[in-house]
């Protein structure tokens, strides 16, 4: 029998999941899991790297995502849950990759002055920020993984975890296989207003939301800009309401929307109100299971628990060897 090649990733814990996250990277976890063996992973000590002065929620949240991941579709079972800091050999590998990481591969990140621009209402000149490649190297090679499942703009990062596990091993040995970068299809799901969907830019659906909440959010969202009246007619192509019916809709209601809007036979208001009960109806599954799961707390703190264990076995496996290589 064949073995799995190993996946790692994880997402920081800084509110509910909307659907960027799902389209984003979950779906594609829940997809991948009966192929490889995976590790997700909750990474809370990175959600500390850019909220660090107000880190009270970070618990909470974490526990909420698991809740999220479950209901979504993740499943136990197939794949390691755990959380972040609770395998604490996170933290003593991510100690030693530091003492042998430059600091200008760290400099030339490409997110990291993109993130210190949008985020000037915090203050990100600390080491953690700067120093989250590596500890995100760490995350993923104490795991010995072949392969880290990312969208392309994140694909720098893993060039920069490989790096790292390639500069390890020419000084101390070969422990850590270079973990390939594996592109993973990302639908286009963008906010309310046309941009990315993001918590902190108050335009996300989540996957929690109750019927009123995304009947309320979706007749606010933009649609064709250039529509200023219901007898114009519209251009589905550049309207963020459309994507939503291709995503969500029947095949037949999304080709009558198509025609209909640019026929100007349908108003955005009835468009819109098509695709929010269509949405909610996508997303009624996944609400009733992060209701059982709120109600079952104790099932999501033994899924955790189960993830922990097993995640700290490898990882403390890992740094076995790893220490033997330095010899200390």
């Amino acid at each position: 029998m064949t073995q799995k090649k190993r996946i790692v990733s994880g997402m920081r814990p800084t509110g509910a999941l909307h659907l960027g996250n799902l389209h984003g990277a979950l779906s594609n976890w829940i997809n991948m899991q009966d192929d490889y063996d995976c590790f997700f992973f909750i990474a809370d000590w990175h959600a500390l790297t850019s909220d660090y002065e107000d880190p009270g929620n970070i618990a909470a949240y974490s526990h909420n995502m698991m809740v999220d991941w479950l209901a979504a579709g993740l499943d136990p079972d197939k794949s390691t849950l755990f959380v972040q800091s609770s395998v604490p050999a996170h933290a003593e590998l991510f100690l030693l990759l530091s003492m042998i990481t430059p600091v200008p591969w760290l400099e030339r990140n490409p997110t990291y002055k993109e993130q210190v621009d949008a985020l000037k209402n915090k203050d990100l000149s600390t080491f953690g920020f700067l120093g989250y490649p590596v500890l995100q190297a760490a995350d993923i090679i104490i795991y010995r993984a072949t392969g880290v499942p990312v969208g392309i703009d994140q694909a720098p990062h893993i060039e920069i975890t490989r790096e790292i596990a390639r500069r390890f091993n020419y000084l101390y040995g070969k422990v850590f296989p270079e973990p390939e970068t594996i592109l993973t299809k990302m639908s286009k799901i963008l906010g309310l207003d046309r941009r990315k969907m993001s918590k902190s830019y108050n335009n996300a659906i989540f996957l929690s939301d109750t019927p009123d909440e995304i009947r309320k959010k979706t007749a606010q969202m933009i649609t064709d800009p250039q529509r200023i009246k219901k007898t114009d007619p519209g251009n589905p192509d550049i309207c963020n309401v459309f994507t939503f019916h291709q995503n969500y809709s029947p095949p037949e209601t999304v080709a009558e929307i198509n025609t209909s809007c640019r026929n100007a036979t349908i108003g955005c208001v009835a468009c819109k109100k098509k695709m929010a009960e269509n949405l909610i109806r996508f997303l009624a599954p996944i609400r009733e299971k992060i209701e059982h799961f709120r109600q079952n707390s104790d099932i999501v703190r033994e899924v955790i628990e189960r993830g922990n264990q097993k995640a700290g076995a490898e990882a403390e496996a890992t740094m076995k060897h790893v220490r033997e290589a330095l010899k200390i």
